[in-house]
């Protein structure tokens, strides 16, 4: 008999490419899953998915209400479900997944997604962060299997709470279809979440010395009123594209016509230094060549691979970086060259690959 794994997340499912892609190779190991998460006013119909899912509309959207309707909730909704292993995504859904395994005696699974407690919103809230950190401090240790993004991340949480982290790393699932681009355009792109920290209002003032160029910013976030003024008030602002929120597929086929794509967080903090995106993936597995912020991480990536460049400290001021993107943009055998060397990479870095370190996590869970 097939054992059931619920799998939490405080999102309301609809973007969430990595947990979908654990939940449904989850199920190809022989589990039966159910992911559950939120509804909120502006979420779109699911389309049918191979597992279970559960939506709660939640009275309070964002800040500490809505954290302890969640966990309340949640809790009470988890008590009464069939379950053997319980599957918590991030710190903001640690709780009531600890309280209820603990209480029903099933297994308890921590996927961190980044170093939450060092995100850049709660570094500049102190008084918030000092309850997140004491509660991972008392629930960390104590999970059946803790999971996270990358090896720097998992080193940090070894050497502070002496538990093994398995590293699974947020890599896409390979396109088919993806070859040698060659696109028409000077087209630039950024996709992902609108939120600080993300260099996107320094590639939105770049584009002044790129007058050739367009900019597609693809993604929603909590910034996104903000970037839009800004883009709205330069004499640029016809070649900045805000594409919103896109399908995968539909993000997939965008990110392909563009020539290069951007990930340039900014140092702000434990989390970001050690940030590995997923977009970064996402544009090699496009066959698009990177520029990514100096960080270790993401450098490590486009050093072993050959996929771009990397945006040093001093360059990061407008003028500079728009040197850089033209740089890489208009160099025709170099660009060749990291084209060649994203399609080789993607053929190692995706889901079929990184699937096997979810099989041996799934295997101490039967």
């Amino acid at each position: 008999m097939s054992k059931r794994i619920i799998i939490s997340v405080t999102n309301d499912l609809g973007n969430d490419q990595r947990v979908h892609r654990v939940a449904t190779s989850l199920m190809d190991l022989g589990f039966e899953v159910c992911l559950i998460g939120r509804k909120r006013k502006a979420s779109k119909r699911l389309a049918k998915r191979a597992y279970t899912t559960k939506r709660i509309s939640f009275l309070f959207e964002t800040g500490k209400l809505f954290y302890l309707e969640y966990a309340f909730r949640v809790f009470w909704w988890l008590l009464f479900q069939k379950v053997d292993v319980f599957w918590a995504n991030d710190m903001d859904t640690l709780l009531p997944n600890f309280l209820a395994a603990k209480l029903r005696g099933k297994k308890l699974v921590y996927d961190s997604h980044e170093y939450w407690t060092e995100v850049p919103e709660l570094i500049q809230r102190p008084k918030s962060r000092s309850i997140w950190l004491w509660l991972e401090q008392k629930l960390f240790p104590k999970v059946d299997q803790a999971i996270t993004v990358n090896k720097s991340i998992a080193d940090i949480y070894q050497e502070k709470y002496k538990i093994p982290v398995a590293i699974l790393r947020n890599l896409p699932v390979s396109l088919e279809s993806v070859s040698n681009p060659a696109p028409n355009e000077n087209v630039i792109i950024y996709q992902g979440a609108l939120n600080m920290g993300r260099g996107i209002d320094l590639m939105i003032d770049a584009m002044e010395f790129l007058p050739e160029y367009k900019l597609w910013i693809a993604g929603y976030g909590s910034i996104e009123s903000e970037l839009r003024a800004q883009a709205n008030k330069t004499e640029w602002k016809a070649r900045i594209q805000f594409k919103g929120f896109l399908e995968p597929q539909k993000l997939k086929a965008l990110t392909s016509k563009a020539k290069i794509g951007l990930s340039l967080e900014e140092d702000m903090g434990a989390s970001y230094h050690f940030a590995l995106p997923n977009k970064l993936f996402d544009y090699i597995q496009a066959g698009i060549p990177v520029l990514v912020s100096d960080l270790p991480e993401m450098k490590a990536i486009v050093s072993e691979y050959g996929v771009g460049e990397i945006l040093e400290n001093k360059d990061r001021t407008a003028e500079a970086l728009a040197h850089r993107i033209r740089k890489l943009c208009e160099e025709a055998e170099q660009y060749e060259q990291y084209s060649t060397s994203c399609l080789a990479a993607a053929k190692v870095l995706n889901w079929e690959q990184e699937k096997d370190v979810l099989k041996k996590i799934s295997e101490k869970l039967h």
